[in-house]
Parts: structure tokens; sequence; C-alpha cells
């Protein structure tokens, strides 16, 4: 039985630092055999259509955003897990990519310098950028999610509806929203389930500056999969506000009494 973590959208320097913390000294813990980032690694808030026509749009930040990525996620993971770690690009992962290409694509299309893979320096710590659709387990596939059009505000919808769509089970981010939701087809018993699974999101959502309406439908979590040989069981992992969560009866993050050297000894500020 392998076991794979799927970190949700991080959307940094807006993380959420403890609960990060949390996650990435579970993964060191943990040892899983797979590490899967599905995607918006990094927010990119300029440039974006946010701060078009502003001043942030030419106050830079993007090598500075990318090299604060690369410090408190990208490497801190490689030093901690030495097993496969794959990521997927997420809409605004692209940003940088996107807005040289559209604004001068004369170097846009052959300027190297400003794609996900090199800003976050992806070969030197281990990582491997994968397309959507990456096949990581028996029936199922990981997606951002904007790479097809449609959003559902219920938690898990947008996946099953995709999921649905493509014929196979399928985990993604995007939506900020965590959960699982499931699919069944047939007739006489002979019937076939496929999942739709958000693995929600590990951002600071006090620092989401564009959510003006007030907070948003979004939940603090991240996947965890048990893989077999002919399927994969997915669970969605709750992260509380205090950046602690539980996983296989053990709770990370928290001050407690317990065996020397054990992880959830450790509070992470």
């Amino acid at each position: 039985m392998k076991r794979v973590v799927v970190v949700s959208d991080i959307q940094m320097p807006f993380e959420d630092k403890r609960a990060l913390k949390n996650v990435i000294q579970f993964i060191g813990e943990y040892q899983p055999d797979e590490v899967i980032q599905i995607g918006d690694c990094v927010d990119y808030p300029a440039p974006s259509r946010w701060s078009a026509g502003t001043r942030a749009e030419f106050e830079g930040g993007v090598l500075r955003d990318s090299q604060y990525s690369v410090d408190n996620f990208i490497k801190p993971v490689s030093e901690v897990f030495s097993g496969p770690k794959k990521i997927l690009k997420g809409n605004h992962d692209e940003r940088p990519e996107k807005y040289l290409t559209s604004r001068a694509p004369a170097l846009g299309y052959e300027d190297t310098a400003y794609r996900m893979e090199n800003l976050l320096q992806l070969k030197d710590h281990g990582w491997e950028l994968v397309e959507p659709y990456y096949d990581f387990a028996p029936g199922w596939v990981a997606i951002h999610g904007h790479e097809s059009p449609g959003m559902n505000q219920v938690p898990g919808a947008t996946a099953r509806l995709k999921a649905v769509k493509a014929g196979t089970s399928i985990v993604m981010g995007h939506t900020h929203r965590l959960a699982v939701s499931p699919h069944t087809t047939g007739h006489n018993g002979k019937l076939k389930t496929i999942y739709g699974f958000e693995v929600g999101h590990l951002m600071d959502v006090r620092k989401a500056g564009y959510l003006k309406n007030g907070p948003a439908n979004w939940q603090k979590g991240f996947g965890l999969f048990y893989v077999g040989k002919y399927n994969a069981t997915p669970q969605a992992i709750p992260v509380e506000d205090d950046g602690s969560f539980v996983v296989e009866g053990q709770r990370y993050g928290k001050i407690k009494r317990g065996p020397k050297g054990q992880f959830a000894q450790k509070e992470v500020r």
C-alpha cells in the first residue's frame, strides 16, 4: 500500500505559516511514497488582473515571491523528503509567463527565465513539473482545476463534474474547498463509482485582500491517498485554525506528551 500526500494551494507569500510548517514537518515524519503539490504554489499578486493599472503592477515582486517560495516550501520539503516530488502549474503560477507573453511577445515566447520550473528552481531541488491529468494512482488523475471551465460553490462538486466529464476520478485544487464527492453509474448490480476530490488550501485568508465581500466558502486542508494495485482511497485532511491536523489518529502540530522524538510533542509557531 503506497501513500501519496497532496499539498493544496499555498498561494505564497499569503500562506498560513504555521499550517504549512506543520505539513512540511508531517511529510518528513510520515515519509510518504510521493508528494504532489496541486498548483498555485505561488500567488503572484502582481502581475494579475487585480493589480493591472495600479502601482503594484510596477513594483515588481515576481523574483522576490519566487525565491520566498523556494526558501519556505520547495527547498524545505526536499530537505525532509527525498522521494518523488511532483508539482502542477496553477493559474496563479503561470501569471508571470502569461504576462510576459501578452505584454512582450517577442520575449515571452523565447524567454525561459520566467517559466515556473525555473522561477521555483524545481530541478535543483528534485521536483518535477507534471502536466495536467497526471496519472498518479489506478483510476485517478491530478489537475489544478483551471484547465477546463466551470466552478461550483458546493465543496467537491466542481471536481465531481470534471471527473464525470473525464470518465476518471480527479483530485484538484483551485476551488480552495475541501471535500470528496462520488458519482455512481450503472444498473443490475454492475456499478461504477468515480470521485471528485478538492483538497482545500493552506492560505491565510486574512491576507486575501481580494475577498472584498467577506469570507469565502473555503476550507483549509490537504489530501492523502492510500494507493493499492487496483484502486486508491482518498482522504481529506482538515486543518484547524491553529494549524494542526489529525492523520491516522495522531494530531500533528500541537504540544502533546508522548514518546521521545515524536513529532506531536513539538509546537510549530
